[in-house]
């Protein structure tokens, strides 16, 4: 599949899309605390998208996943399934990855919560994986390559001595969730892909306290860290613009001065 090049009118379409998933994040904020289930959270992410926001949550039924968002608790990386028997404890640290679609395009965002008060690990592995989305963010403009985002984000990660998981990357996206190209997360064989103004992708950095190696479990869809230790992650949709790119997820609790962006 060829990557595809955003026309303006498909920008503005991705940039309501983008921010309806933003206002999803901003919303559950305060529901995530000590004595909530996920499945509860979910319920609620699930009601705003379709009652107050009348669009769609593009995870419910997306290949047999069977909730409205991805809520991910500690050692879980990804997908992980929202249950009503998933009681958050104190500080637990939850990732909630919420994609909408309105008028046929798609939002994908993810940040980190914690319950209560947060460990001293479990605030330092989230705050650097979020600087880790940042940083890749801050190099995006047209001409650089695709890998070189990567790079730069497992080598911000292993210097601080967490680790950067390997079988998950950002995506393409517009009318389909997932598009071409795989956007990396470490450094790899280059594919020699070099940024287009109009690509449209996600940048969504896993980040492990341990070793980077991963678990599928039993239900298909939720990915455990294989030693156990926990894992954050922050996601962000972006389009390279002519000269940077804009992110078409930000959300009010982030200012543009912290993420260097051109427009």
């Amino acid at each position: 599949m060829a990557i595809s090049i955003k026309l303006p009118e498909h920008i503005e379409k991705m940039r309501i899309a983008g921010h309806l998933a933003a206002q999803v994040l901003e919303m559950i904020g305060r529901y995530v605390k000590p004595g909530v289930t996920t499945g509860e959270l979910d319920q609620i992410c699930h009601d705003y998208i379709i009652y107050q926001q009348h669009a769609t949550a593009a995870c419910l039924g997306y290949r047999g996943f069977p909730k409205s968002v991805c809520i991910s608790v500690n050692d879980v990386i990804c997908h992980g399934i929202p249950s009503y028997d998933k009681f958050l404890k104190e500080g637990d640290i939850v990732n909630i990855d919420v994609t909408v679609i309105k008028d046929g395009f798609h939002g994908d965002t993810s940040r980190m919560f914690v319950a209560g008060d947060p460990t001293i690990l479990g605030e330092r592995l989230c705050r650097i994986t979020q600087e880790s989305l940042y940083l890749a963010i801050k190099m995006v403009k047209p001409g650089i390559s695709l890998n070189s985002l990567g790079e730069k984000i497992q080598q911000f990660v292993e210097n601080e001595g967490f680790s950067v998981v390997r079988e998950y990357c950002g995506h393409g996206i517009g009318e389909a969730f997932h598009e071409e190209p795989q956007v990396l997360h470490y450094g790899a064989e280059d594919t020699g892909i070099f940024l287009q103004s109009g690509m449209a992708f996600t940048i969504e950095p896993m980040v492990n306290a341990g070793n980077h190696h991963v678990r599928t479990m039993k239900d298909g869809w939720t990915v455990k860290t294989k030693d156990r230790s926990l894992s954050a992650q922050y996601e962000h949709t972006i389009v390279v613009t002519d000269n940077g790119c804009e992110i078409m997820t930000l959300r009010s609790d982030e200012t543009l001065s912290r993420i260097i962006v051109h427009g």
